[in-house]
């Protein structure tokens, strides 16, 4: 298995069990705040903490970066995509003919994986723009340095000739 693919299956390892652990949370915290507010309010404040939770546990555990307000409104943003894509595949298998029981199935398995994605993009393309401009920077110092050494060269045959 080369370097990459083992990376990644081990980020979504990672992915997976933060997942696990958010939705664990927001479910508990849910059941808790429902003995004091309405359940719309206790739902959405359970995935609010969790949302929290889980962004930084992505940032810190998941794919070893550091959190940045950036991160937050991509992830964000993947989360809102995401939940879109959730609604549209969970209609479409009920208009299948799929029950209400079974069809959130397929939707985790489609969904899950594009979010894993998308909050991969958010979280990696920095990194990848940073290593980019690291390797173009080197590449300008080693052709700097060359071409300062082939002036250095030059300059002796010169003098070499006018002796």
């Amino acid at each position: 298995m080369s370097f990459i693919h083992k990376q990644l299956l081990i980020e979504a390892l990672r992915f997976a069990l933060v997942g696990a652990v958010a939705t664990a949370l927001h479910y508990g915290l849910y059941l808790l705040l429902l003995a004091v507010m309405p359940a719309n309010a206790a739902y959405t404040l359970g995935y609010v903490v969790s949302f929290v939770v889980n962004f930084y546990l992505t940032a810190y555990f998941t794919f070893g970066t550091r959190p940045s307000w950036r991160k937050l409104v991509g992830m964000g943003g993947a989360h809102a995509v995401n939940y879109g894509l959730h609604l549209c595949l969970l209609n479409a298998f009920l208009a299948l003919g799929v029950t209400e029981v079974w069809a959130p199935l397929p939707v985790f398995a489609i969904a899950i994986p594009v979010n894993f994605l998308l909050v991969r993009f958010v979280f990696k393309r920095g990194k990848k723009a940073k290593r980019s401009e690291a390797k173009r920077n080197k590449a300008k110092r080693s052709t700097t340095k060359r071409s300062a050494a082939r002036r250095r060269s030059n300059r002796h045959r010169v003098t070499a000739r006018q002796a």
